[in-house]
């Protein structure tokens, strides 16, 4: 009887000693939504953590609960969903809600997906280029997001003041999509992985109405591009979008970001570890809950380590990636 009770104050003590660890996210209908669910899926059910995935604005909300939440004393970790410009302006100091306390706790534990920046609209709107946006009902993200802070960007690279639409929106990706498709605004910014589900069901909505999606492009020598590729170099990158993405007319010049997973510094070696080796042996999981994790690879993370960015990588991880062999 002495044995049992033992083995069950112990059993008690081991559960309450799991780390917890919550997983901001983003909006519904964007990607960070599908893969922070996935992640924490995998967290709790291969046992590393007692993890649970909260829904945020994005990337800067996600810092700032990283930042302030994270509470070691209490086993509790939040690990933040988040674009690399995100990461850098906030780990700098740069972006003025990090002015006076920076997150510079934060730590790369490896690298998601890369990021359009899309600039949606259609095609019986008229709007080709960003200077089109003038006078139109422009939505440029959750205020305070990544999205709308790369938007305004965009729009200084192409001498476009927000001032100078018909009508300013502030909406996250899901409702943006639905105000097009409903015809009460024009275009929309939205920062997201390639394909976004909400824009992929707003292309087929807006075929069944006779119209068609249209991205607005971005070529790597417009002003606008040179401008964020000054400011964010080696974070900020060009390509281009394949028509059969989001049935577009054509192929799109267009801007990306990276994004990564990052975690606190506070975190133990052992647990960041744990979590990076549950992520890679468990792609297919996440691949399943969105295309995007498609490009969380050993190679993509070996390749932003060896980049040396500003934000560095947690040791934990590191060590996994040696053991490896995807960094020597």
């Amino acid at each position: 009887m002495l044995l049992c009770l033992s083995l069950s104050l112990l059993a008690g003590v081991a559960l309450a000693q799991k780390p917890r660890v919550v997983v901001p996210t983003g909006s519904t209908g964007g990607v960070f939504f599908f893969y922070g669910q996935a992640i924490a899926k995998i967290l709790s059910e291969t046992g590393v953590a007692e993890a649970t995935a909260q829904q945020t604005g994005g990337s800067y909300d996600n810092l700032l609960l990283l930042r302030d939440r994270t509470d070691p004393g209490a086993n509790t970790y939040y690990c933040a969903l988040t674009t690399t410009d995100a990461a850098l302006v906030t780990y700098t100091g740069q972006e003025p809600r990090f002015k006076e306390k920076r997150a510079d706790s934060q730590r790369i534990l490896f690298y998601m997906y890369p990021s359009l920046i899309h600039i949606v609209t259609t095609e019986k709107s008229g709007i080709k280029v960003v200077q089109d946006l003038k006078g139109k009902r422009v939505s440029t993200g959750q205020p305070g997001s990544s999205t709308e802070n790369l938007a305004l960007l965009v729009l200084e690279g192409a001498n476009v003041k927000p001032e100078s639409f018909g009508k300013r929106e502030r909406l996250p990706a899901a409702e943006s999509a639905k105000a097009l498709a409903e015809g009460t605004i024009d275009a929309y910014f939205w920062v997201g992985g390639v394909p976004t589900a909400s824009i992929v069901e707003l292309g087929q909505s807006l075929l069944r109405k006779g119209d068609r999606i249209r991205l607005v492009p971005v070529t790597p020598q417009s002003t606008t591009a040179q401008l964020l590729l000054k400011r964010f170099p080696g974070i900020v990158s060009t390509g281009v979008v394949p028509k059969s993405v989001y049935g577009t007319a054509t192929d799109i010049p267009a801007l990306f970001t990276g994004n990564v997973f990052v975690c606190p510094a506070s975190m133990p070696d052992s647990l960041a570890y744990a979590i990076t080796k549950a992520v890679f042996d468990n792609l297919k999981t996440l691949e399943t809950a969105t295309a995007a994790a498609r490009d969380t690879t050993l190679k993509n993370s070996a390749d932003l380590y060896a980049a040396k960015t500003v934000v560095p990588f947690h040791p934990g991880a590191v060590k996994y990636f040696r053991e490896t062999g995807a960094i020597k």
